[in-house]
């Protein structure tokens, strides 16, 4: 079991907007990212946080965007399409979607549709 999935998922959130931030995105724009991988509205978001919910478990209560296998590329030297373990692969799918949120990617384009 990886050390992340113990995680809570509010001391990882703060680095998240830290990082949009720095180049010049939004909290805002972070939680509509949040939202359509996870299906969290805002109420839902700030309960996970409020909670301190673990990685785990704030990923075993998402209801995953159909299209979020559409989330390819590399992130922590690894190819988030090939990663075999489902929690995993969920994780990296949000980190790399920070990424190309802290990148300046338009939103139209992280936010995949097919």
């Amino acid at each position: 079991m990886h050390r992340i999935y113990s995680m809570s998922f509010a001391s990882v959130y703060p680095l998240y907007v830290t990082k949009v931030e720095k180049k010049g995105r939004t909290s805002r724009e972070l939680d509509e990212v949040i939202e359509w991988l996870t299906g969290f509205d805002d109420a839902d978001l700030k309960r996970h946080l409020d909670e301190h919910t673990t990685f785990e478990d704030f990923f075993a209560d998402a209801d995953l965007n159909p299209n979020a296998s559409l989330i390819t590329g590399v992130i922590c030297g690894m190819r988030v399409e090939e990663i075999d373990d489902p929690l995993m692969q969920r994780i990296r799918y949000l980190d790399k979607l920070v990424d190309e949120l802290a990148r300046g990617k338009a939103m139209e384009q992280i936010l995949r549709t097919p």
